[in-house]
């Protein structure tokens, strides 16, 4: 039969030190009131309560083994994110440069065909040769002089890849750009007349609408 001490002894080294102090004062206490049969029973519960702390200890230890799983889990979304964006940067960039090249080859096919079809369609016949320039710290895309009705006239214009008036935003900055740049010239060269033009592959009966009631004209590239 477990004597007391025996049963202190195996509380110690099981359960931390404020628990088994309790433990040892129950013990204590069931040692003077209780009979053997009754003793066994609380022995019998010591033994399982001792059972469910050494299954709580595993299930803790399972438990930070799945935290630490899930902490290096996340670090390498993390860094796998992380890629992901570099990536995503470089590819904007790619892109970027591949429409900037593909807008000053636009460009520069427009100086060489838009003389003609102003010419043809609008009566305005260029004098000096169309060039992309920097006025007043804006970027002009497509600036020249020509005559109009006998009258001196500049080119101020833009080039897009595609017009649509659909996108409310993109329409309003496309005009504002083209009305800040018309603005530089003027205070460049005085309050001269100037022709407001915008060349594109594509520009939607909508988007073409809102530039003729502006006085802008609209050249798509298959027009020429």
């Amino acid at each position: 039969m477990a004597t007391i001490s025996n049963i202190k002894d195996k509380i110690k080294k099981v359960f931390p030190v404020k628990q088994a102090s309790v433990l040892f004062e129950v013990v204590d206490i069931v040692n003077e009131t209780v009979k053997v049969s009754d003793f066994n029973e609380l022995k019998e519960i010591v033994r399982e309560l001792a059972h469910t702390q050494k299954e709580l200890a595993e299930a803790q230890k399972r438990t930070e083994q799945r935290l630490e799983e899930l902490a290096e889990a996340q670090k390498r979304t993390e860094e796998e994110v992380a890629i992901l964006a570099k990536g995503l940067t470089q590819l904007r960039k790619e892109v970027g440069g591949l429409s900037l090249t593909m807008s000053y080859a636009f460009e520069n096919e427009s100086y060489r065909m838009l003389p003609k079809f102003l010419k043809e369609n609008y009566g305005i016949e260029i004098k000096e040769k169309l060039i992309r320039a920097e006025i007043g710290g804006k970027e002009i895309n497509i600036f020249g002089k020509a005559r109009k009705n006998g009258k001196e006239v500049f080119i101020v214009g833009e080039s897009k890849l595609r017009l649509d008036e659909r996108k409310e935003q993109s329409i309003e900055k496309v005009f504002n750009e083209l009305e800040e740049k018309v603005k530089a010239v003027q205070d460049e060269y005085g309050k001269v007349d100037v022709v407001r033009v915008l060349i594109t592959h594509y520009a939607t009966k909508g988007f073409q609408k809102k530039a003729k009631e502006k006085g802008i004209i609209i050249v798509q590239s298959f027009e020429w």
